[in-house]
């Protein structure tokens, strides 16, 4: 008999050929080995007539069941996307990270060293010129990459910024943690206190509120914060830790904020000043002046100041000759448009302080002062003109520039003079201009002369220190030659042709001040103080944790366990411990237990020990204080069956 369902069929037909089909559809439907050609002989050959028919249906039989497969498909996850917002807080998540701050910092700290290596806009643009004129390779790349104004780049700005956005990350939630600690109360007794680093336990016929009272006065006295709940006194100390690790990072921001605001709101210039002269803070009296993006000219502290006198002592024999000593510029000074003025001094590292601004000594040198007659004998210029010192000895090179001049036919002209003064000449015999000293002994003045256009109507920018001599002419003896000469103060260079001449009247001392002004100093200086003494506090304050428990025994005395945890590694713990429960015994002194049972069976206990003792022995363990810290909250009950260090419970059994 043959029945067929869908597509399968069963039967029950005897003789050969039946079983070879029955054969033949199981070990198609089960083994993989026998190829679908030899199925379908194997089922052409069981029956005759139908053969093809049943064969159609035994294959589409196969195909059915070897699809039905208890194997576990290949599906695809269903994984919802994050969004927008995921990958934002993602984002957050990591630039708040301790790691990704400390790779911001070691960024900061890398990006500076361009800033040191290389000559800075900002800094000296004379060396940024000098740097590029040598360097025409490198200077277009480092001008793409803004390595001559690193501290205000755009990579360095982005560096500084994601720092300070990193450090506000971390510090908000952990400050309202900590709060919330501060607020909090100690966390409650473990059950089973024989498992801390540090346990001892000792009986007493002191009652267990008496005991708990002494202990809560003892830690409150010793400035931990205590709690009493139950039969057990808990205290913590040490928040000092995390309030320094709080402090040490706000001190961060705040040298942070101070770094930003003095190069946002500061300014530097420079000027020289001769003895005699005085200097009013006003931005066209400086000699060249550099201040921040955000600064105002309005930010200027109203103040000036007169150069009364230059005091300059130097080494006079010995290895270390012409070394300088001491400088000292006297000053009379003033602040506000009717301040009343004032005496002070000001050396080399010891500025003076008007207002928010500081007056910085930085060099000083020699202005010889001379006096030029035109070619109609009228004075055309007279006063002191600083020369610039070229060496330790202040050899200086220097320039006399005459506008207002006329020659010997009442011509409009201009003059220059160009050369070098020496504050102590080598003597007669000496061919060069290099001076021996740096003391004003033996003064000599060379110049060279030149008459023509000086090119100050032409608007460029021009150096008071410096001589165009392309539109001018040098002047010429009567040999021929060029006119120079060395003249000593009271001598006269005589211009050829009548036309004039200048005279070496003295010699004055000069002095180069530097005024800064630069907010937020007294931050920055506080916030490094606060930064080291936050960074001491989180490494050598330790938190720790004290328990006390008593509880009346099965004698009917009490019961008293001290256990200690460290949430930082700490090894002083247990001689804190033994400390306080010293103290402790002052008012629950412990007694000899000589009949307490040990194990139960109602012997008496022999120890080595002597009764009395074991209770009274601190134990600790060598086990790391960090993993202790899942003991702050009770203990389940399963941890009454566990395996536990040797100690005395508050029942008195051994566990």
């Amino acid at each position: 008999m043959r029945t067929t369902d869908t597509g399968t069929e069963t039967g029950t037909e005897t003789g050969p050929g039946a079983g070879t089909a029955r054969g033949g559809g199981s070990s198609g439907g089960g083994a993989d080995g026998q190829s679908r050609e030899a199925q379908e002989t194997v089922g052409a050959q069981a029956a005759p007539g139908g053969a093809r028919e049943e064969a159609h249906l035994a294959r589409e039989a196969e195909s059915q069941l070897s699809s039905l497969s208890t194997a576990p498909g290949e599906e695809k996850l269903n994984v919802p996307s994050i969004g927008v917002l995921g990958w934002a807080r993602w984002f957050w998540r990591q630039l708040t990270s301790m790691r990704v701050a400390l790779i911001l910092l070691f960024l900061l700290s890398l990006a500076a060293i361009p800033g040191s290596v290389i000559p800075q806009s900002n800094v000296d643009s004379v060396k940024v010129e000098e740097f590029q004129k040598k360097h025409d390779v490198l200077s277009p790349v480092y001008e793409k990459l803004q390595l001559f104004d690193v501290y205000t780049s755009v990579w360095f700005s982005a560096i500084y910024i994601l720092l300070f956005v990193s450090l506000v990350g971390c510090i908000v939630p952990r400050t309202w943690q900590f709060v919330g600690q501060l607020r909090g109360r100690p966390p409650r007794a473990p059950r089973r206190l024989d498992r801390m680093p540090a346990y001892t336990t000792w009986h007493t016929d002191a009652s267990p509120d008496q005991v708990l009272g002494g202990a809560h006065r003892l830690l409150r006295g010793r400035r931990f914060r205590a709690d009493r709940h139950g039969d057990a006194v808990a205290s913590e100390k040490g928040y000092l830790r995390e309030a320094g690790n709080l402090l040490f990072h706000i001190a961060l921001i705040v040298l942070l904020l101070a770094f930003a605001a003095g190069q946002l709101w500061k300014s530097d210039g420079g000027k020289l000043i001769i003895k005699g002269d005085g200097f009013s803070n006003t931005l066209t009296q400086y000699d060249d002046f550099k201040s921040g993006s955000l600064f105002e000219p309005d930010d200027l502290d109203s103040f000036g100041f007169n150069l009364k006198d230059f005091h300059a002592t130097y080494e006079e024999s010995g290895p270390q000759k012409g070394t300088a000593r001491d400088y000292r510029a006297d000053v009379s000074y003033w602040q506000g448009a009717d301040g009343t003025e004032k005496q002070g001094s000001i050396k080399v590292n010891h500025p003076l302080e008007i207002g928010d601004s500081k007056i910085f000594l930085n060099g000083n040198g020699y202005a010889p002062v001379v006096s030029v007659k035109d070619g109609e004998g009228r004075t055309a210029y007279r006063g002191p003109v600083a020369f610039l010192p070229q060496d330790g000895n202040l050899t200086s090179s220097g320039v006399v520039k005459v506008t207002d001049y006329r020659d010997a036919k009442g011509r409009k002209d201009q003059l220059g003079f160009q050369g070098f003064f020496v504050p102590t000449f080598g003597g007669s015999g000496a061919r060069t201009m290099f001076s021996q000293s740096p003391s004003l002994k033996y003064p000599v003045l060379f110049l060279t002369a030149y008459h023509g256009d000086l090119g100050l109507d032409y608007g460029a920018a021009q150096s008071v220190y410096q001589l165009d001599t392309k539109r001018m002419k040098q002047f010429k003896k009567p040999g021929g030659g060029p006119l120079a000469k060395k003249i000593l103060p009271g001598e006269t260079m005589r211009l050829p042709n009548g036309g004039g001449e200048l005279k070496f009247e003295g010699v004055r001392q000069w002095a180069q001040f530097q005024v800064v002004h630069q907010v937020g100093s007294g931050w920055a200086l506080g916030g490094a103080l606060a930064a080291i003494g936050g960074l001491a506090g989180s490494l050598f304050i330790q938190r720790r944790r004290v328990w006390v428990r008593a509880v009346a025994g099965p004698d009917g005395r009490t019961v008293v366990e001290m256990a200690g945890l460290g949430r930082s590694e700490s090894a002083r713990l247990p001689e804190e411990l033994g400390d306080l429960a010293y103290a402790v015994q002052s008012e629950a002194p412990p007694v000899e237990d000589e009949n307490r049972d040990e194990d139960g069976d109602g012997d008496r206990a022999e120890d080595d020990d002597g009764p009395g003792e074991r209770g009274n022995a601190l134990r600790t363990d060598d086990k790391g204080q960090d993993s202790q810290d899942g003991q702050d909250s009770q203990d389940t009950d399963d941890t009454e069956d566990s395996g536990a260090s040797a100690g005395t419970s508050p029942r008195g059994e051994r566990k």
